[in-house]
C-alpha cells in the first residue's frame, strides 16, 4: 500500500468531518452564536480570563493538547498492524475525539468558564463534583510524570535539542512582555521567532548539549529541570509564556507537519507494517488494548481539561469554539496519522523494530524520529537536521502539554481546597508545588515507564466520564444529546474493560501502587457514571411532573 493514498484519504475524512459534522453540531447541538456573552469578556482579569484572537487561541489549544502522546500512541500500536491504528485514529478522531473536545469547550463557556470538574456539580450533584476532580487530579499526575520522562529522555537522546527548545523559551518571554506591554502585533514576531529557532537547530545540530559528566543520574536532571519550569510557567499570566510559546509552536506544528505531508507525498514510500499483524507474545490483545494505547490521538479526556481549564476562559466569540474545538482535534488526529504513516512506511526493517511489544513501547518516540526523518529527507533536508528537527518538534509540544498539565492541576488543587477548607492551596506557588512533587515521587520511584496504558485507560474514561456530564447537561437543556451519548458508551466500555485488566495485570506483577491507583479511578469512574443516570433519571422525573400538572 502507498502511504500517500493512506494519508490523503484521511485529510479527506478529517477536511468532510470538519464542514460537515461540526456544522451540524455548532448549529442543530449547540446553537452558538456570535452575539453571546462569554466569561473572557463577562469577566476579563488579565491573568486568566483573557479575551483573546481566534487564531492565537487556536494556536494556544492546539498546541497544548498535541503533545508527545499522539505520537507515542500510534508508534506503539501499530504492533497491532497499521490498518486499525489507522481507522482508529480518523473515525476516533472526527465522531468521538473532536466531538468531545468541542463539547466540553462550549459547557465550560457556557458556565462561566468554569472547569468540567466544577460544572458537574452543577449539572449532576455536588457531591460529584468532588469525585470528578480526584479522577482528574490521578489523570494529570500521571500525565505530568509521562511527559517530563518522555521529554527527559529526548534531551539525552537527542542532545542537538537542547539550545533550540530553551532559545525558544526566552524569545516567548521576550514576545509575550512585547506584544502585552508595547502592543506589538504578535502574528510577524512569532514568524520571525519562528525562523530563528529553525537556524537554531542547526546550531543545535553543531553544539548539542549532553551531560555525560552526569552519566546515569542525566535523565533525572532533566526531570527535575522540567518540573520546575513548569511550576514556573503554570503561575505566570498566561500572556506572558503559554500565548506566545504556543504560537509559535502553532506556527512550528504546522510548517513540520506541512513537510512532513509533503514529504510523504513526494517519496511515496510504501507501508511496512502489515495491514493486520500478528502481535509479539509479549503483546496484549488488540482489544481493548488498541485504544487505549493510541489515547490521545482518537479521544482524550485530557483535552477536557484545556478546553474548560485554561481555553474557554480565553474565547473571544462563542463561535469560534468550532474551529478551536473541533478543529484543534481534527489538528491533532492528522498528526497521529502522520505519526502512524512514519513507523509503519519510513522505517527501515520495520519488523525489527516491532520484534517485541517491549521494544515497541520504549523505542515509539525514537522510531516516530527515524521515520519522520525520511521523509523530511525527501524535501531535501540533511539526515542529522532532519532527526534534530523532529526532535524539537515533539519536545515542544510535550514541554507544552507538561506545563499546561501543571497549570491545571494547579486550579484543581485550588478546588479541592475549597472544598475541604485547607487554605494552603489557594496559594498558586503551594498548588504548583504539589502538582510536581506527586509525579516526582512516581518517577523517582521507578514507576514511569510502566504508566502508558495506566495513562491511555485513565485519560479515555476521564473523556467519557466528560461526554457523560455534556449528555446530562444537553437533556436537560433540551438539547439532541445522541451525538455524544454514543461515543460516552463506546469509550466508556473500551477504557474501562482495559483498566480492569491492566490493573489485574498490575496485582499479578505486584505492583500495588499502581493498582491501587488504577481501582481507585475505576471505582471513581463507576460512581460518576451513576451519579450521572440518577441525574438524568430526576429530570425526566420531574419533566413528567410539570406535563401532568399543566
Amino acid at each position: 500500500m502507498n502511504a500517500a493514498v493512506v494519508c490523503v484519504a484521511g485529510i479527506a475524512v478529517f477536511a468532510a468531518g470538519y464542514w460537515l459534522y461540526s456544522g451540524y453540531l455548532a448549529r442543530r447541538v449547540f446553537a452558538l452564536r456570535p452575539d453571546e456573552p462569554v466569561p473572557a469578556r463577562e469577566r476579563a482579569d488579565g491573568v486568566d480570563y483573557v479575551p483573546t484572537n481566534r487564531h492565537v487561541l487556536l494556536g494556544h489549544h492546539y498546541t497544548s493538547i498535541a503533545g508527545a502522546a499522539p505520537i507515542i500512541g500510534p508508534a506503539i500500536a501499530v504492533v497491532w498492524g497499521w490498518v486499525p491504528a489507522v481507522l482508529w485514529v480518523v473515525l476516533g478522531t472526527v465522531f468521538m475525539g473532536a466531538v468531545h473536545d468541542m463539547s466540553t469547550l462550549v459547557m465550560s463557556m457556557r458556565h462561566d468558564g468554569r472547569s468540567v470538574g466544577h460544572v458537574v456539580a452543577d449539572v449532576i450533584g455536588p457531591r460529584t463534583r468532588t469525585l470528578f476532580l480526584l479522577v482528574i487530579f490521578c489523570l494529570v499526575m500521571l500525565v505530568t510524570a509521562v511527559f517530563a520522562k518522555a521529554v527527559a529522555g529526548l534531551f539525552v537522546s537527542y542532545p542537538g535539542t537542547v539550545l533550540p527548545i530553551n532559545f525558544e523559551i526566552v524569545v516567548a518571554l521576550a514576545i509575550g512582555w512585547a506584544c502585552m506591554k508595547r502592543g506589538v502585533p504578535l502574528l510577524w514576531p512569532s514568524i520571525a521567532a519562528l525562523v530563528a529557532l529553525y537556524a537554531m537547530v542547526f546550531v543545535g545540530v553543531k553544539v548539542p548539549i549532553a551531560l555525560d559528566f552526569l552519566g546515569d543520574h542525566q535523565t533525572m536532571f532533566w526531570i527535575v529541570f522540567l518540573l520546575v519550569y513548569a511550576l514556573i510557567a503554570s503561575v505566570l499570566p498566561v500572556w506572558v509564556l503559554l500565548q506566545p510559546r504556543d504560537y509559535i509552536n502553532s506556527h512550528q506544528l504546522i510548517v513540520g507537519l506541512a513537510a512532513l505531508i509533503v514529504g510523504i507525498l513526494i517519496a511515496h514510500p510504501a507501508v511496512q507494517a502489515p495491514a493486520f499483524a500478528v502481535p509479539p507474545a509479549d503483546a496484549p490483545p488488540w482489544f481493548p488494548f488498541l485504544f487505549v494505547t493510541i489515547a490521545c490521538g482518537a479521544i482524550s479526556g485530557f483535552h477536557g481539561l484545556v478546553s474548560s481549564g485554561t481555553t474557554s476562559k480565553q474565547i473571544a466569540c462563542a463561535t469560534d469554539a468550532r474551529l478551536i474545538g473541533y478543529g484543534g482535534m481534527i489538528g491533532e488526529g492528522t498528526l497521529a496519522l502522520v505519526a502512524t504513516l512514519a513507523v509503519s512506511a519510513g522505517l527501515g526493517q520495520w519488523a525489527a523494530h516491532y520484534d517485541s511489544f517491549a521494544h515497541a513501547a520504549t523505542g515509539g518516540v525514537g522510531n516516530f524520529v527515524e521515520g519522520a526523518s525520511t521523509f523530511l529527507g525527501a524535501v531535501g533536508i540533511p539526515a542529522g537536521a532532519a532527526s534534530v528537527v523532529v526532535g524539537v518538534l515533539v519536545i515542544s509540544f510535550a514541554a507544552t502539554t507538561l506545563d499546561t498539565g501543571v497549570r491545571i492541576q494547579r486550579y484543581i488543587c485550588h478546588e479541592l481546597g475549597d472544598i475541604y477548607g485547607v487554605r494552603a492551596l489557594r496559594s498558586r506557588w503551594i498548588a504548583a508545588g504539589v502538582a510536581v512533587a506527586l509525579p516526582f515521587a512516581l518517577i523517582y520511584a521507578g514507576q514511569a515507564g510502566k504508566l502508558w496504558v495506566l495513562f491511555g485507560a485513565s485519560n479515555q474514561l476521564l473523556a467519557g466520564l466528560s461526554l457523560t456530564v455534556v449528555a446530562v447537561w444537553l437533556y436537560r437543556t433540551g438539547r439532541p444529546w445522541l451525538p455524544i451519548v454514543v461515543p460516552l458508551v463506546v469509550v466508556l466500555a473500551v477504557a474501562g474493560a482495559s483498566m480492569a485488566v491492566k490493573v489485574s495485570q498490575l496485582v499479578r506483577a505486584g505492583d500495588f501502587v499502581l493498582a491501587a491507583l488504577g481501582t481507585v479511578v475505576l471505582a471513581l469512574e463507576a460512581w460518576v457514571v451513576l451519579e450521572g443516570i440518577a441525574a438524568v433519571r430526576r429530570a425526566r422525573t420531574l419533566a413528567r411532573a410539570g406535563e401532568a400538572a399543566a
